[in-house]
């Protein structure tokens, strides 16, 4: 088990947030191309793009957009031509921020990344200097008030789960990466509806901060994420109760 830290709360309404917005189909279709171009074009031999796949219909991306980022991905089409890059940086308060992004100019994308970074109080930083406090995982994360630990672990941890945590209003299953469709397939297959499920990178420990680092935070948060070659943004802030009071 592991503490109350509000971050899959934060990730959660992130994402239906980015979900209402038109531009999160090209992120969702950069997700697929990146996978198709790693693994090849059949989801069925190819659990990234399975799941790049899912995360797409989730937000409505229509078929034929799927369809054609598949192409765009295995080069039946052109326009596939993106690289993935990870930034690491540090916010106000010292907490560590990790900026995964696909880009077809990768000069352009670290400028607007740094700058991004300078203008909200923080700094780029090397390779290295943060991403090792991040653990790449499977998130499935579940209402707190429609299942409890015990449902989750009785089904989660004999298909595979690492770990169950309570964050508040939601009860989160950690996995291993080469687990997490099994997991996930399990819950489907009991009837549990999840409310997200996806591959990312968890903070192995978190920097509490207070309401004002908070609020500075979630602004860089927010803008790093508004560029359009970013794909997500993953930090390791505790941030207070007292920051989302009025949410």
């Amino acid at each position: 088990m592991a503490g109350h830290s509000k971050w899959a709360n934060i990730q959660h309404r992130k994402g239906r947030q980015d979900a209402k917005k038109a531009k999160f189909f090209t992120k969702a279709a950069k997700d697929i191309i990146l996978a198709a171009k790693a693994g090849g074009g059949n989801p069925e031999d190819n659990s990234g793009l399975r799941l790049a796949i899912q995360k797409a219909k989730q937000v409505n991306l229509p078929k034929d957009r799927i369809e054609n980022a598949i192409k765009k991905g295995t080069g039946e089409l052109a326009g596939g031509d993106f690289i993935e890059v990870m930034y690491e940086g540090y916010g106000p308060g010292g907490v560590a921020l990790l900026v995964d992004a696909a880009t077809d100019n990768r000069n352009r994308t670290v400028a607007e990344i740094r700058h991004t970074f300078s203008k909200h109080g923080g700094s780029m930083a090397e390779a290295g200097a943060v991403s090792y406090m991040f653990s790449k995982k499977g998130v499935i994360i579940f209402d707190k008030e429609k299942f409890t630990e015990d449902q989750l672990m009785e089904v989660g941890l004999e298909a595979g789960a690492e770990d169950i945590m309570d964050d508040g209003d939601s009860l989160i299953v950690h996995t291993a990466p080469g687990d997490f469709m099994a997991v996930q397939q399990a819950f489907t297959d009991a009837g549990m509806a999840f409310e997200s499920a996806e591959v990312g990178r968890v903070p192995e420990n978190l920097i509490p901060v207070d309401v004002s680092t908070g609020r500075k935070t979630m602004n860089l948060f927010d803008a790093l994420e508004d560029n359009d070659d970013v794909q997500k943004v993953y930090l390791n802030a505790d941030f207070p109760d007292e920051l989302f009071e009025d949410e």
